[in-house]
């Protein structure tokens, strides 16, 4: 309902311009509905007039037949605790046998659903400092981009049944009430805010707001399959991101975490998705006609902080 409530607020808005958005009603079968971007989307696609079928992975499943697609966004959160072996277990068994077994589910279905969007992640390219990563390019070796990997691999059963997969390597998701954005909040508005380690990594960013537009841009255009960087098409600095958000709150950016600090706070995640550089280009999104709502970081970070 906080979704729905955001939506009618305008705090997530279709562009009623787009094409897909006066393209008939679909019948969407979606899997992590309650996490930061399925809470999002549900009300979004709603309010479009779209049916939506909740999958959750703990209960048994509903009848998958006659849906028009399908979009997987299940995960265990990689940002909430250490990455014990535990954890690691967690975040791949929730990403890749789910996706397998969905994937495995929709190909025998007749007839099948048109499209498979499924959620995967920038950590497929691991830390390539000022290098900067396309569609096309080769993943990492690290734990991140080897689920990131199999996650992927784990849709081929419905490629190869001829369902359309796109797969959306989603970057650092920005959004006022949940995510990375919401807790890092609270230094920043106290002045303890800086930036982590050298300053110089890049972070490939996108607003809730366009993560939402480019699932429903996705789901109705059957030129994006494969590999699709979802991300904003301005990256930024670590440095930047700070003394932007910095500037948004009013707020100085004296207080830096070096790199020691937070290997020491947060273990593993550290270098994977604090200190990591991922400096990554939307070219197939950009190439398939999406427009961007929030290209520019500064005018993205006071629509989400208003």
């Amino acid at each position: 309902m906080a979704a729905e409530r955001r939506y009618r607020a305008g705090e997530i808005e279709p562009d009623l311009h787009r094409p897909d958005c006066r393209r008939r009603t679909m019948r969407l079968l979606i899997t992590g509905s309650n996490g930061l971007v399925g809470s999002a989307l549900v009300p979004a696609l709603t309010a479009a007039g779209h049916s939506i079928t909740r999958l959750v992975h703990s209960k048994p499943w509903p009848d998958l037949a006659g849906h028009d697609a399908v979009v997987n966004l299940a995960g265990d959160n990689i940002a909430v605790g250490r990455w014990t072996p535990e954890k690691k277990a967690r975040i791949r068994d929730s990403r890749v046998q789910l996706t397998q077994q969905l994937a495995e589910s929709l190909a025998k279905l007749t007839p099948r659903p048109r499209a498979l969007i499924s959620a995967s992640a920038i950590g497929y390219y691991g830390n390539r400092g000022d290098e900067v990563m396309r569609d096309e390019s080769l993943p990492a070796l690290d734990f991140l981009a080897g689920v990131c990997c199999d996650w992927e691999a784990a849709t081929k059963p419905a490629t190869e049944a001829g369902i359309r997969v796109a797969c959306l390597r989603f970057g650092v998701i920005l959004s006022g009430t949940g995510g990375a954005l919401a807790r890092m909040l609270t230094p920043f508005k106290l002045g303890a805010g800086g930036v982590i380690g050298n300053g110089r990594q890049w972070m490939s960013w996108i607003t809730l707001d366009d993560v939402v537009g480019t699932i429903q841009h996705a789901l109705t255009t059957d030129s994006l399959r494969g590999p699709v960087n979802t991300v904003a098409p301005n990256p930024v600095t670590n440095r930047e991101f700070a003394n932007t958000l910095g500037c948004v709150l009013r707020r100085p950016t004296l207080f830096p975490m070096p790199a020691f600090a937070a290997r020491l706070a947060f273990g593993e995640v550290a270098d994977a998705l604090l200190l990591a550089s991922q400096r990554v280009e939307p070219a197939k999104l950009a190439a398939s006609g999406y427009r961007f709502q929030f290209p520019e970081l500064d005018g993205a970070l006071r629509h989400l902080l208003r």
